[in-house]
Formats: structure tokens, C-alpha cells, sequence
């Protein structure tokens, strides 16, 4: 049983830290925030969490606002007065905290936890699925490394802290401190060239007349927020096919200029070479398949497909994504010879050690300097922008006052209200939240005593003209609303209400001038367009099931596309699974007459199982008219890709819902996008067969628009099904049964089937299973032969074992990983350095985990190798061994953990060792970790806080710090190291810093030193 009073505390901190209320799911996203749990109302007796809350009368008021949305308070009861104390001081200690939502917690999609809510160093992994501040601590770490990824305006946290009066401007420039590197290894430290030269390429570009060289590490610096490798300038002569190193006449020889390369050689008049070309080898010449540039049309199709992966492109995968698209070979010499492409991509290497493993991404701005072409694009956006506002103004005919426009909100997540929609590419909605619709209620709130009805109220308008912005007296009920006048009439008018979304006939007594100082909230009531629906927009079908899913109700509302109408997906998280809006209304296009026939009691012959889960489900397609013409238009499809010679069908915009294609056994299957992970990963399900796949987006193609409508119209072919009258449930299969009952029935295509019960609750068909047609006798079941069997006798965990920290860890069996071999260990730097650092987990201030940030993006890719590897690996028996280092799956993900015990159930207990956390997982989850992910050192390290006296720390100073540094970027001052032999045991203490302020730094160990000695004065 959860503990109630300790639940009444986590909620009346919650609800005293928002004096404005909450919503239920807001309410539940920041309980799970500060508990790593749901609310656990299930556990306490409730069948439903409004239940449990309208229980607690001391704790919780209940009220509905205008939109009737219930709205949850905290009592004013005077045991309250200690925790408000607490979040009064959270409040107080920082100017801006995390935007508090509604209905935030996005259970069917759990992101990777690789993502963060900024800009990766090197200004490259832009995430397509990022997260927002308010992803969860432990579940939804990080959400999908994929939308705009500008922390704090992409400000460079260490040199923001307020240096000490001896910090020297040396010291200032020092880069963050590589806490994984191993003792002496300032000295020769390797690095990779061809990164270095690629970017100094780019800096010359930017600064074509040359610069001093000793300027280049700041540049470097500033650019690409790392250091410039000191071995790198010593080299830069010999670059001489990307710059020139030229002495000056002073006698310093640190003073050097840099030049970019020089045109190619050519001749004099007197036959000689130009003397500032490079010098010619003639000991190695080029091979004529190897070019020096490439030709203006293959460049024009490498930067078609740049621009259609804009969050960057393998190098790797370019070979068969061109050949797909354009039918034809890529020449050879272009991925040995990746610079050839510097000037229409950006090339970088995330992978040191394998410079085989580049990402490409497509250059911002083309053309000749980048300084001047950067300040072009900011002069055409501005003006763009300021065309976009001008029509906006003309177009509303309000006034002679300006109102602003609204803007999107920076989260990726909003809330929102949805009012209507006629077309789904413009869907009316209103956000909900913060500077929105608590900013609306306030202004008509201050309307209502504007337009009292005392004598010293404003007199109706006489003559209002169409056009005219209006305050307006609503019908039914006593509100002041603004609204713009639509069409005059003898005694009435016709006005649309500009922050609701809706027009009303009312009498012209009712309507007012409105005071200018009501024109300063931008009208509420906006539009979306709905990702996935463009080609059905006016479809009735559509329309009809968005009305009864999605109007009046209140979204989570996932923006794929900021523009003046944004591209959005919406969810409904009200209920225990969140429903995809989008997918629902593009399902109300199914014909159900060509599904596949399902009755109680009757049998089924030519039945192929296309599919065997781990958990015991299988999926079946049975012979129907939709099979036949889904079979039909796919091969239809094959004959239209191979005549088509475009990249028009890459799928440049994934999301959750998204229908597509991808690639099932040769051919081209329907698919449906399940989740993201980063911006070149995601899970897929082969719709039509029930398999799970986890692939590239380069992978994956669009629907052509020719089959699209007669496509959507086929219900997908898999059946799901279990096998009836089993012992065992499904999820409690043996990893035997269900190897056996794979090699009985998969690739077999004349199965036959009995259906024995319909589960509409969980989806799924319970059926007698054949693989001949004698389905009249039960005992030739392959059920009836499980069941016969010992396939599901639960074997003793012989295999599990938990050695004490004193053994010694030899063990012949081969499938056991041997301790990890780290290139590079914990340092031991000097004290006071700073480095900028991601807080993954806090305890409290003796205990959290930070990630030096500047790794961050090659974790990124980590994940996204690892989920790509594993998700295509077959589960094997392994034993397992505690203070081993394998591969985990949690969640969606596949994790580097360390195990720290084995329990005889079947659990192992790990710890992610580059995020700090603990889970519990199945031993089926876990796999051998192979060399290749060993390489980057593990970016999880343990510290503790610096400047306050160690203590036993109460729950309320936990939240309090809790609150100040989880899941966000901080710049941390070495204080001190604790070393350890194992790099995960070892433990630093810091100082931790906020630099998001612009006026001040916020040292978190001030406050809570205060805060310690205010617990002590109260006691």
C-alpha cells in the first residue's frame, strides 16, 4: 500500500507552489516529477485519480474555471504553512522556472532519453521529437534529440559563471573538463584532423581575407564551443591543401597569419607555377576516379537529398539512399573524399575513431561568405516577418490600434483547447496555459469591471462598422468578450468573438468601444493544420470523428512545424493510454468491409502467421478481399518506384501516427510510425504482418499520392490473436514455448484457425491454432500440444547468479562480457575549473549525477547505434553476472548498465551508467555490450554539492534542490575528487551554478545553505 500521508505532502507542495491551480494532468506530471511515480491512487483505494483527490478535503479544493476544465487548489490548512514556506523560496530564487502545462504526460510515446531541450555543442543533432522541460525524471528522461535545440539561446554556460578576481583570461577560455580522460594524457592527446580541418575550412570561408593564427583558438572556440587541439596549430602548415601559414616580418614568431587555400595552380606566362600554389605530388597522383570537385548535377542531387534530411545524413548510408532515389551508382570517390562537399554541407564526426562515421548536414545558407551571406538571410527574415505582420494588420481592418500578434509557444508540447474545425488544415484552438489563457481570463476579468453596469460605464457604440474591433456583452451570460464586428444589420450585428473562435447575432446595445488598453493581448483564438490529414482536410468521415474525439475537449498538442499555421499532432492523455487524434481521424477512412472476418466459433483454412511475439501474441492474415487488394496496390507501388527517378518520396517529417512505407522481406509494406528516437532513428510496425522493427528514417518512404487514398481505405491485414485455453497468460511465455511454437507455424502459409473468444477490451482473438486442416479435432492443436508439454514449466535460475564483491569475476562461459576497457578514465584536474554539465538525476545535495555536456551528442548517436543493433538481435540465453557491464533495454531504449544484482524471479537490478539511474528489468532484456559501444566513456558521473555541510536532508530541501538543477544545464565548479577504481564508483564534489539569468548567477549551494539554516532556527 502507498503511503497516504506522505502522498498528502507531495501534493500540498505541489499545489502551494501554484497559487493559480493546476489541472489533473498537470497535477500528475508534477507529483511524477518530484516522486518519479504516478499518483498512486489505485494503491490507495480509488478506481480513479479524481476520486482519490476529491477524498482529501484538508489537501485539495476543487474548482472548474471557464472553460470547464476542473481546476485543483491547495486548502488553506495551517499544517501547510512549512511546505509553502519551502516553494516560496523556489520561487523566489530564480526568475523564470519551468512552464507548467497541462496534460503534459505523453505515456504512449516514451522518448529516448538521449535528448535535450537545447542546442548540442557542435550545432548539429537537431532532434525531430525533443522534449520540453517538463519530461519526467525517469521515464521520459530526455524526449525525442529532436526539434530546435537552443538551450538558453545557445549561450556557452561556463563562460557566463562569474569568475573569481584571480581567474585569468587564460583560464576563462579553458574548454569544460573531460572527466573521463585518463591521468597524463594532456600530452599528445589525439585528436581527429579531418574534423579540425573540415571546420577551419568553414572559419576561412567566414573570414576569407585571412586572420592572426593566435586568434584561431578563440574562433574555434566561440564557434564550435571546444578547444582547439594545441597538436592542430602546430600542423596548420602542413594543411596547405586547406590554408596558408604566412610569417610576418616581426620578429615574434607566434605572430602568423592565416590565409584560406589558394585558387587552384596555374600557369604563368613564363610556363611556371603560381608560387602560393600548393606543391604538387607527383609521387602520388589522383586516380582519374578520383576527381577534385564534383559535377554541378551530382552536387545538386547530394544537396536534394541534404535538404530532405536536414537533421543530418550518415555518410554511410548516402551510397544505397542514392541509388534508391536516383537509380543510379554513386560515384566511389565522393565518401573518400567527403571534403569535396564542404561547401554545400557541414561534415562532422561523432565517432573519433571511426572517421568512417560522418554525418552530413545541409548547410543554412549557401553561396560565398558566411558572414555576409548570415546577414542577408537575417535581412530577408525580418522582412518576411515584417510582410507576414503588415498583412495581418490590413487583413483585420480592426482599428487605428495595433494588436501583436500571437505567438506559438516556445514549448513543444502545449496545451490546448480545441473550439472547432470545418477543414483539418485549419483547426481553431486556443493554448491554455501561462501568458494565454490565464493572461485571457485576467483581461476580461478586468473588462467585466470596465463595462460594469454602474452609471460610469461606457455608453453603447451607435454606428459600429464591419471591421470594427468591439467589446461586446455575450448573450447568455454577463461576460465582456472582444470581438470584431462581421456584418451590421438594422437592429443587430454579427460578430466574431477574436479570443473564442466563434460568431454570434446580438442586439447592438450589447456592443462598446473597445479602450486601447485592451489591444495589447493578442487575439487567443488561432488555427492549426492537423500532420497527416492534408490530402483529407474536407473528408466527412475525418471531420466527424475529430468532432466527437477532439471539440471542446482540452489536447496535448505536439508542434511539428512553427509557421503562421502550425503543423501539429494532437493527443487526447486523458485516458490510461493516449490516443493519437491524428491516426483516429485517418482510420475513420478504413473500409471495414475489407477487413479481415472474424466470428465466434468458426474456422478459417490458408491462415499464414506472419508473426511470433516474445510475450506469447501472434499475428495472422487470413484470406479476405482486403488482402487481396492491398497484395495488388503494393505491387502496383514496386512497378511505380522503379520508373520514378526523384527524391520526392523520402520521408522528411516523421511523427508518431505517420503512415508510410518501408521495407518487409524485399518489398514494400505498410507501416506505421511508433516512436522516436532522436532525429535518424524510430520504431515502426509493419501493420500488415505485426512485426516490430526499429530503422533509419532513410529507410522509409512516402505513400505516392496516386495509391495514397485507396491504400488508407484498407484496414491493416494483421490479426492479433492468442492461443485459447492455455495454462499461462500472455507476457508469461518461456523463451522455449515461444522458439517452439515459431519453428511450428512461422513460413508455413496453410495453417488453419478456430476462433474461441473475441477480447474487444484488449483487442485480441483467442483461437485453436493448426498447422493442417483438421481443425474438427482439438487434440491436433498446436494449443493442445503446448499444453501437453513442458514448454512452460518454469526452469530454476541456475544460470543467474550474484557473486559478492570479493569474487574475482572468472567465469568460462563466453557469452559473459569482460569488464570494460576504458580509453580514457577519470582525470584529476585542478580545483576551480568549470565545465558545463547536464544534471540527469538529483537526489539531494549529497547525491546526483551530471553528464559533461559537451559528449552529449555523441551519446546521442550511441543510443541511436545501439537501438538499431540489439532491436535486431535474437534474444539468447546469457549468464548473467552482478558487477558485469552489459546492454539493458528499458523502455524503449537500449542502455549501458551495470548490474548490480540478480534476483531468483527472473529481475536483474542495473544502473545506467550514463544516466545514473536505477531499474529493474527482465533478464530477457539484457545483451552482450560488443566493443563498438564501449568506446565512449561512460557519461553518467556521481557528485556532490560543494560549499554545505554533509547531513542527513529533509524531503522538502530535497525538492527544493530537486527543482533547481534536474534535467537542466548548469556549469559546475571542481571542487574536489574521490577516486575509485571503478570510473562508475568514483565520485566528484562541485559547486553547481545557474547561469540562466542575464543579470546574476545563481550559486545553488547559497541557497540551500540558507535553507539548512532556517530548518535549524525553525527547530
Amino acid at each position: 500500500m502507498a503511503d497516504g500521508e506522505l502522498v498528502k505532502k507531495m501534493l500540498r507542495a505541489i499545489l502551494q507552489a501554484n497559487k493559480g491551480g493546476v489541472s489533473l494532468s498537470r497535477l500528475q506530471s508534477e507529483y511524477k516529477e518530484l516522486s518519479g511515480e504516478q499518483i498512486p491512487h489505485k494503491q490507495m483505494g480509488h478506481n480513479h485519480l479524481d476520486a482519490l483527490l476529491a477524498s482529501m478535503p484538508s489537501v485539495i479544493r476543487m474548482e472548474r474555471n471557464r472553460s470547464g476544465e476542473m481546476v485543483y487548489f491547495a486548502s488553506g490548512a495551517n499544517e501547510t504553512a512549512n511546505i509553502a514556506k519551502v516553494v516560496a523560496r523556489q520561487r523566489s530564487s530564480k526568475k523564470t522556472g519551468r512552464p507548467h502545462l497541462v496534460n503534459t504526460q505523453m505515456r504512449v510515446k516514451p522518448a529516448a532519453p538521449l535528448v535535450l531541450n537545447g542546442k548540442i555543442l557542435d550545432n548539429h543533432l537537431v532532434p525531430l521529437a525533443s522534449s520540453n522541460t517538463t519530461t519526467q525524471p525517469f521515464l521520459y528522461s530526455l524526449l525525442c534529440v529532436q526539434k530546435e535545440m537552443d538551450i538558453l539561446h545557445n549561450r556557452d554556460f561556463s563562460m557566463l559563471l562569474s569568475l573569481s578576481p584571480t581567474s585569468s583570461e587564460e583560464e576563462h577560455l579553458i574548454s569544460p573538463l573531460n572527466l573521463n580522460e585518463s591521468h597524463g594524457s594532456g600530452k599528445g592527446k589525439p585528436y581527429n584532423p579531418q574534423q579540425v580541418q573540415g571546420r577551419i575550412r568553414e572559419i576561412l570561408g567566414k573570414y576569407s581575407n585571412g586572420f592572426w593564427v593566435s586568434k584561431l583558438p578563440q574562433i574555434y572556440r566561440e564557434l564550435y564551443k571546444q578547444d582547439l587541439p594545441t597538436e592542430a596549430i602546430k600542423d596548420l602548415e602542413t594543411w596547405t591543401h586547406i590554408c596558408t601559414v604566412e610569417k610576418t616580418c616581426s620578429s615574434n614568431p607566434s605572430e602568423l597569419l592565416l590565409y584560406p587555400r589558394p585558387p587552384a595552380a596555374h600557369l604563368t606566362r613564363s610556363g611556371s607555377r603560381s608560387p602560393r600554389s600548393p606543391p604538387s605530388s607527383s609521387s602520388s597522383p589522383s586516380p582519374p576516379s578520383s576527381p577534385a570537385t564534383l559535377t554541378p548535377d551530382l552536387k545538386l542531387k547530394l544537396e536534394e537529398l541534404l535538404v530532405k534530411y536536414s537533421n543530418g545524413l550518415w555518410a554511410h548510408a548516402l551510397p544505397k539512399l542514392f541509388q534508391d532515389t536516383y537509380k543510379t551508382k554513386l560515384p566511389g570517390h565522393v565518401l573518400e573524399n567527403l571534403h569535396l562537399l564542404s561547401d554545400i554541407c557541414t561534415i562532422d564526426y561523432p565517432m573519433p575513431d571511426n572517421p568512417k562515421r560522418a554525418i552530413l548536414y545541409k548547410r543554412s545558407s549557401t553561396g560565398g561568405g558566411g558572414g555576409e551571406d548570415e546577414n542577408c538571410n537575417r535581412r530577408n527574415s525580418s522582412t518576411s516577418e515584417e510582410e507576414l505582420r503588415v498583412r495581418q494588420e490590413l487583413g483585420r481592418r480592426l482599428s487605428n490600434h495595433a494588436v501583436p500578434s500571437l505567438q506559438i509557444p516556445k514549448e513543444e508540447y502545449p496545451s490546448v483547447l480545441v473550439v472547432e474545425a470545418t477543414n483539418t488544415n485549419g483547426v481553431i484552438l486556443r493554448y491554455i496555459g501561462e501568458g494565454y489563457s490565464q493572461a485571457q481570463e485576467s483581461m476580461e476579468d478586468e473588462m467585466r469591471e470596465f463595462y460594469g453596469l454602474d452609471q460610469s460605464s461606457p455608453t453603447p457604440l451607435s454606428s459600429p462598422s464591419s471591421g470594427q474591433l468591439v467589446a461586446v456583452r455575450a448573450e447568455e451570460e454577463e461576460e465582456i468578450l472582444r470581438a470584431q464586428v462581421c456584418e451590421v444589420m438594422a437592429e443587430k450585428v454579427k460578430v466574431y468573438y477574436v479570443d473564442h473562435g466563434f460568431s454570434e447575432v446580438i442586439s447592438k446595445t450589447k456592443v462598446f468601444e473597445l479602450h486601447e488598453k485592451f489591444f495589447k493581448l493578442p487575439f487567443q483564438a488561432t488555427k492549426c493544420k492537423l500532420a497527416g490529414l492534408e490530402p483529407f482536410c474536407q473528408e466527412p468521415a475525418v471531420l466527424k470523428k475529430f468532432e466527437t474525439m477532439a471539440s471542446g475537449r482540452i489536447l496535448l498538442a505536439e508542434i511539428l512545424e512553427r509557421g503562421q499555421t502550425p503543423l501539429v499532432v494532437l493527443y487526447d492523455t486523458s485516458q490510461d493510454d493516449d490516443v493519437n487524434i491524428n491516426a483516429a481521424c485517418m482510420k475513420a477512412l478504413q473500409d471495414k468491409t475489407l477487413a479481415s472476418p472474424l466470428q465466434v466459433n468458426s474456422a478459417y483454412m490458408n491462415v499464414t502467421v506472419s508473426s511470433v511475439c516474445s510475450d506469447g501474441t501472434i499475428y495472422c492474415q487470413l484470406p479476405s478481399r482486403g488482402l487481396a487488394k492491398l497484395n495488388e496496390i503494393l505491387e502496383n507501388i514496386e512497378t511505380y518506384f522503379h520508373s520514378q527517378v526523384t527524391s520526392e518520396f523520402l520521408v522528411s517529417r516523421p511523427f508518431c501516427g505517420k503512415g508510410c512505407l518501408a521495407r518487409y522481406k524485399g518489398k514494400w509494406s505498410r507501416v506505421e510510425i511508433t516512436n522516436l528516437h532522436g532525429s535518424r532513428v524510430l520504431d515502426i510496425l509493419f501493420i500488415d504482418v505485426g512485426v516490430q522493427a526499429s530503422v533509419e528514417v532513410i529507410e522509409l518512404r512516402e505513400i505516392p499520392p496516386l495509391f495514397l487514398r485507396d491504400l488508407i481505405a484498407i484496414p491493416p491485414q494483421a490479426v492479433k490473436c492468442c492461443l485459447a485455453d492455455l495454462a499461462v497468460s500472455v507476457g508469461s511465455w518461456t523463451p522455449d514455448a515461444v522458439q517452439w511454437l515459431r519453428e511450428k507455424v512461422l513460413n508455413i502459409t496453410d495453417c488453419s484457425m478456430k476462433v474461441a473468444k473475441v477480447d474487444e477490451t484488449k483487442r485480441c482473438i483467442y483461437v485453436h491454432l493448426f498447422t493442417d486442416k483438421n481443425f474438427h479435432d482439438p487434440a491436433r492443436s498446436l494449443n493442445h500440444q503446448m499444453a501437453q508439454s513442458d514448454l512452460f514449466k518454469q526452469q530454476p535460475d541456475v544460470f543467474l547468479t550474484s557473486h559478492s564483491d570479493s569474487t574475482n569475476g572468472n567465469s568460462t562461459s563466453t557469452s559473459v562480457p569482460a569488464k570494460p576497457h576504458l580509453r580514457r578514465a577519470l582525470s584529476g584536474p585542478k580545483g576551480g575549473n568549470n565545465m558545463d554539465v547536464y544534471v540527469s538525476v538529483a537526489c539531494h545535495p549529497g547525491h546526483f549525477v551530471l553528464q559533461p555536456w559537451r559528449d552529449m551528442y555523441k551519446l546521442v548517436v550511441l543510443m541511436g547505434e545501439m537501438i538499431l543493433y540489439y532491436n535486431k538481435t535474437e534474444e539468447k540465453p546469457l549468464n548473467i553476472e552482478k558487477n558485469q557491464i552489459y546492454a539493458a533495454k528499458v523502455e524503449n531504449n537500449w542502455h549501458r548498465v551495470l548490474v548490480k544484482g540478480v534476483l531468483t524471479n527472473g529481475l536483474v537490478s542495473v544502473y545506467e551508467l550514463d544516466y545514473g539511474k536505477h531499474e529493474l528489468v527482465s533478464c530477457t532484456q539484457l545483451r552482450p555490450l560488443i566493443k563498438e559501444f564501449r568506446q565512449l566513456p561512460f557519461q553518467g558521473i556521481t557528485a556532490q554539492l560543494a560549499g554545505v555541510k554533509p547531513r542527513q536532508w529533509s524531503e522538502e530541501a530535497s525538492i527544493v534542490f530537486r527543482n533547481h538543477v534536474e534535467k537542466k544545464p548548469l556549469v559546475a565548479q571542481l571542487e574536489a575528487i574521490q577516486e575509485a577504481t571503478n570510473p562508475w564508483d568514483r565520485k566528484l564534489t562541485v559547486f553547481l551554478v545557474d547561469t540562466s539569468q542575464e543579470e546574476r548567477d545563481i550559486w545553488v549551494h547559497d541557497i540551500m545553505a540558507e535553507f539548512a539554516d532556517e530548518l535549524t532556527n525553525e527547530l
